[in-house]
């Protein structure tokens, strides 16, 4: 791994806390947190916290960060496709630095797995779950089937267990029949440990948000992604950077 490599975060918590995972993958990196605050797992409870997602990642760009992932999969894909479209054009223009979001990252994750029918199980209630559905739409999947654990409370993903994620997966997969990868969204589920399990317990291989989140910001600083024992994703990673953005 290329040393000395520091990545900013912009994170949904209202506190400058990195995320465990980060470390755990890749404890050679530094990462530097800045918070925006979200107040619900719903519409309204985003809203404030994406209009600091700019001025973050500003702050972030000010402290020499080489390039900067925004956590956080439903605050950046609950307004839609061309909204996170206009947003990552702006984080980028802003930086000038390498940029993604935690949407980007599902997104580009499924795609490095060849998943275009995909099962999908997440957090959220359903006004957000269809937000979901219809942003993986808009990116060129079919979602073959969604369930939810109808989540609102901020910090509540976190408080599923490795259990409940593996069974929401079993549930989901069996409904869905022959789906090519599993999503599982949102970046406050526990899902590091069981990606491995799920995929062997279904046979699909599983995206999910935090690990791909990670997996997705060493690829824009140029580190190597590969972590083994998660699941076939981090395996099969490479040092490539992300489709989208030309340094």
């Amino acid at each position: 791994m290329r040393e000395n490599i520091t990545i900013g975060l912009v994170v949904p918590q209202s506190s400058d806390r990195v995320p465990e995972e980060g470390p755990a993958m890749y404890p050679g990196v530094n990462f530097v947190a800045r918070g925006v605050g979200v107040k619900a797992l719903t519409p309204q409870g985003y809203d404030s916290a994406f209009e600091g997602i700019v001025p973050a990642a500003r702050e972030l760009a000010a402290k020499g960060v080489e390039a900067i992932m925004v956590i956080g999969t439903s605050l950046t894909f609950y307004r839609g496709f061309d909204a996170h479209a206009g947003l990552l054009q702006e984080l980028r223009e802003v930086t000038g630095l390498p940029v993604s979001t935690m949407s980007s990252a599902v997104v580009e994750g499924l795609r490095a797995l060849g998943a275009r029918q995909i099962a999908v199980c997440t957090a959220y209630a359903d006004d957000v779950n269809q937000r979901l559905r219809a942003f993986l739409t808009d990116s060129g999947f079919e979602v073959l089937a969604l369930r939810g654990f109808g989540l609102e409370e901020f910090g509540a993903p976190s408080r599923k267990s490795e259990q409940d994620i593996m069974d929401l997966a079993d549930q989901v997969c069996a409904e869905a029949g022959a789906a090519q990868g599993l999503l599982i969204s949102c970046g406050g589920l526990r899902t590091l440990p069981v990606g491995r399990t799920v995929e062997e317990r279904t046979g699909v291989p599983v995206v999910s948000s935090t690990p791909a989140a990670f997996w997705a910001a060493m690829r824009l600083a140029g580190g190597n992604a590969r972590v083994a024992g998660y699941g076939r994703l981090l395996e099969q990673a490479t040092q490539d950077h992300i489709p989208g953005w030309s340094p």
